[in-house]
């Protein structure tokens, strides 16, 4: 009875226990959103700085998230989140004593690279441990809990700044991370006991397809292509107001306090915590991942709108809208069970990956934001914070509702999978018989 409940519960443990890694990455992602005033006194930097400052995360997370899939494809997963863990939790320790911007710049680049691998070794392990039917629940409780750290980097790290500053406040994340990584090693397997030979012939497959064939069938795919799109701006509410300018923008233009304002952008986190698991056990549900997808397009443009058009919105209005932003765009999250149902298994760490790239490239949301925000400032500073016009913002804020629209027509184009493993297209079929190899 003992060893039944055990076995059980063992992908639940392993997997929540690799997720610690996907949340300690979110609060480094969106600590920036509660301490960027203190950054621009301790290096002395304006918007466009800022937001280069903290796009360097996304910078690297591009440029390694594909290669971050292959490589997960064929190496330990497990030692990928040590090795992961161990880089973010030293350059966090680096970024609170620098007091160098480009020294800063750099360790937050490391912390984007290592961060490549945060969801896609989740993804991974949740592809090993649980069947397919099942996977945007487990995906949704995932990220779920890896919304709990974008929670943390607003209202407790903010009362955490105001009484330690930001520099002792790093440094305890660090001691965190450090936590995190130990019940990492204890607790993460590869795979189940006795999916040693369905590992080994994964290998092999991909051995026999080799790198380019591969790369060719991962590119090929439209579903891998599409998805990464649709999930990447549905992201957007995340990179732009959770990540960075959320706050500033809540204090400058709807007047409210720094801490008011840190509660503001805790239901954004809150409402994508709620409605990730809701949306994913939906999706399985319904065996329907296209249409909560191009739905979700659809509300979060008129949620959007609301926010843009609305002059005068009370805190209640404001954490109201918030929180139903971040639940609406959690139908992001059906992009993941989406492409590891479009792919053969040996193939998902790889697919992720590219989706992965084009998902992280919505970060660059951010110093697209502070370009447009820049345009026509006045150049008015107070206590060597910028100060930006309500017009300043509503110029930038724009591209959200076109990222909207842009996404639903991306969800247009998917082919439903009715949350089974379809593998490929017809076309994609006939290159893959071309191989050697054995998995269609």
């Amino acid at each position: 009875m003992l060893t039944n409940t055990k076995a059980k519960l063992q992908p639940w443990t392993v997997c929540f226990s690799a997720a610690l890694f996907f949340f300690f990455e979110f609060i480094q992602v969106n600590m920036f959103n509660t301490i960027t005033p203190d950054l621009m006194q301790a290096f002395q930097i304006q918007a466009l700085e800022t937001s280069h400052l903290s796009a360097g995360y996304f910078y690297a997370n591009v440029i390694l998230l594909f290669f971050a899939g292959m490589i997960l494809d064929r190496v330990s997963t497990k030692k990928i989140i040590i090795f992961a863990m161990l880089l973010i939790v030293g350059s966090t320790i680096w970024f609170a004593c620098t007091h160098s911007f480009w020294q800063a710049l750099i360790c937050h680049m490391v912390t984007g690279a290592a961060g490549a691998f945060c969801l896609l070794s989740c993804v991974r392990l949740a592809a090993r441990w649980f069947p397919p039917k099942r996977m945007a629940l487990v995906v949704g409780l995932i990220v779920t809990f890896a919304m709990t750290g974008g929670m943390v980097a607003q209202t407790p790290f903010t009362v955490a700044v105001d009484h330690w500053g930001w520099r002792v406040t790093l440094l305890m994340d660090a001691l965190l991370g450090a936590a995190m990584l130990l019940i990492i090693v204890l607790v993460v397997k590869d795979f189940p006991k006795g999916a040693e030979f369905k590992m080994d012939q994964h290998r092999k497959q991909l051995q026999g397809l080799g790198f380019w064939k591969s790369l060719k069938l991962v590119a090929l795919n439209s579903q891998n292509w599409l998805a990464g799109v649709y999930t990447s701006l549905m992201n957007l509410p995340i990179f732009v107001l959770g990540a960075l300018w959320g706050g500033l923008y809540l204090i400058q233009i709807r007047h409210l306090t720094r801490l008011q304002a840190s509660y503001i952008a805790s239901w954004l986190f809150l409402g994508t915590l709620v409605g990730s698991p809701i949306i994913g056990w939906l999706s399985d549900r319904l065996t329907r991942r296209r249409l909560p997808m191009l739905v979700g397009a659809v509300l979060s443009l008129l949620l959007m709108s609301w926010l843009l058009l609305a002059r005068q919105l009370s805190f209640v209005q404001l954490s109201s809208l918030f929180f139903l932003l971040g639940f609406i765009t959690s139908t992001q999250i059906l992009s993941y069970p989406l492409i590891a149902e479009s792919n053969p298994d040996f193939l998902v760490g790889s697919a992720e990956g590219l989706a992965g790239t084009l998902i992280m490239s919505g970060g660059f949301a951010q110093t697209l934001f502070a370009i447009l925000m820049s345009w026509g400032w006045d150049h008015q500073i107070i206590n060597q914070v910028p100060i930006y016009s309500n017009q300043n913002y509503y110029h930038a804020l724009v591209i959200m509702p076109v990222g909207f629209v842009i996404a639903f027509l991306a969800a247009y184009k998917l082919r439903e999978t009715q949350a089974q493993s379809v593998v490929l297209s017809p076309s994609l079929r006939a290159l893959a018989k071309q191989s050697s190899t054995e998995f269609l």
